[in-house]
């Protein structure tokens, strides 16, 4: 019988810098990549245009696709690029306008913003920004969750039921950078916590979230976007490793950092060690939309109130189906705005239909689209819905 190659935990002492600069030190071959445009210091550079003809084709496309963007993901460097992921600039501006008003009001209100990984107030930050979009602004959230690209990454890396958060960051001349850190699950515990989750849950915990970030300006270098270390996301105690100061001394002398376009996107393994970069430029202001797309079989990061959300766009979404747009469109709106998977719930009120699971929200937002309803008719649904959800009277 053999030996297990994976111990029962990972520990701290274990880490080996040595080991961790053996792994990383990888070369990116375009030719194992056959969608993608080019690598760019080791990170996959993909056009969306190309790739949107690809997908266009039909199944094989699509699939070919997403397969390879999960070998990026997982065997290749961890992070891929998609130059044009947003075609529509307006739309971006129209999002961007929503966001700016959210910080003017928040930091009237005196609103306290911490950052994760920063110094805290050194950024404008949007908590929640998906549900905040969507109230103020149904028609742009629409426009702009429909996007395929992002949908695309999602199902490939998550599957179905998949659940968009979303978050902003703005950084002005002046910001400092974030420490390099791994990101949610495990990289938000202190290292003495996440030790005593088993070693095979760290190997889980990437593959339960997708990072990713549209850039909503301009982001030359020296605006500081996100610093990347290619193939770090491959070393198993990486949650145990990036605190300590010989891992971040590699991270300082060996990351990668690419200039983005507004409109361009860029998607990422959580496990993958990265960073905002430090914004040293004298009149750029940085601003991203920070997506945290987390697996229908994990919990997202954020609460987002699904049922407010599904409420303030349906009628959005009504409007776009009135006015043609396509099937796919209006799935990806619903995706991002909706639960799409139907646990956990009260199976006393909520019974399975025609299967073994529930309705979703997601589901029940569909219908209400196929079957015309109307918002007072959908939104008393969605309230129906919610309350069979719950255990009052138990």
């Amino acid at each position: 019988m053999n030996a297990p190659t994976t111990p029962l935990r990972f520990r701290e002492d274990d880490c080996d810098v040595t080991e961790f600069a053996k792994l990383v030190d990888r070369t990116t071959d375009l030719a194992d990549y056959p969608h993608a445009a080019e690598v760019q210091q080791e990170v996959l550079v993909y056009d969306a245009a190309a790739v949107r003809t690809v997908v266009g084709t039909g199944g094989a496309g699509r699939e070919a696709v997403e397969a390879e963007l999960v070998r990026a993901l997982t065997d290749g460097p961890g992070v891929v690029v998609f130059r044009g992921a947003f075609p529509d600039l307006d739309v971006v501006d129209r999002v961007s306008a929503v966001f700016d008003a959210v910080i003017a009001d928040e930091k009237a209100d005196g609103t306290a913003k911490g950052d994760h990984f920063a110094q805290a107030g050194a950024n404008d930050r949007v908590w929640n920004a998906l549900e905040k979009l969507a109230v103020r602004d149904p028609e742009a959230f629409v426009d702009y969750y429909a996007n395929d690209v992002l949908a695309l990454v999602s199902t490939a890396w998550l599957g179905p039921g998949y659940q968009v958060t979303s978050q902003v960051n703005l950084v002005r001349p002046g910001g400092r950078a974030q420490d390099p850190h791994r990101d949610y699950h495990l990289g938000f515990l202190s290292n003495p916590v996440a030790a005593r989750y088993p070693a095979h849950v760290h190997l889980l915990s990437p593959v339960l979230t997708l990072q990713g970030a549209v850039a909503h300006s301009d982001m030359p270098v020296e605006s500081g976007p996100t610093l990347y270390l290619p193939y770090s996301h491959q070393y198993p105690e990486g949650y145990l490793a990036w605190r300590r100061p010989e891992f971040r001394e590699h991270f300082a002398e060996h990351h990668v950092q690419l200039p983005l376009a507004k409109g361009d996107a860029g998607f990422f393994n959580p496990a993958l060690f990265h960073g905002a970069g430090s914004n040293v430029s004298a009149d750029v202001q940085r601003s991203a939309n920070l997506l945290q797309v987390s697996s229908a079989f994990g919990r997202a990061m954020e609460t987002v109130d699904r049922v407010k959300v599904a409420k303030a766009v349906y009628p959005a979404l009504l409007s776009r189906q009135g006015s043609g747009a396509g099937e796919e469109f209006l799935a990806n709106a619903v995706a991002a705005a909706t639960e799409g998977y139907p646990f956990p719930t009260n199976l006393d009120l909520d019974p399975n239909v025609g299967g073994l699971t529930p309705l979703s929200q997601t589901e029940l937002l569909t219908r209400a689209l196929a079957e015309g309803w109307d918002a007072a008719t959908t939104s008393a649904e969605l309230d129906a819905y919610a309350a069979r959800r719950r255990t009052d009277g138990i």
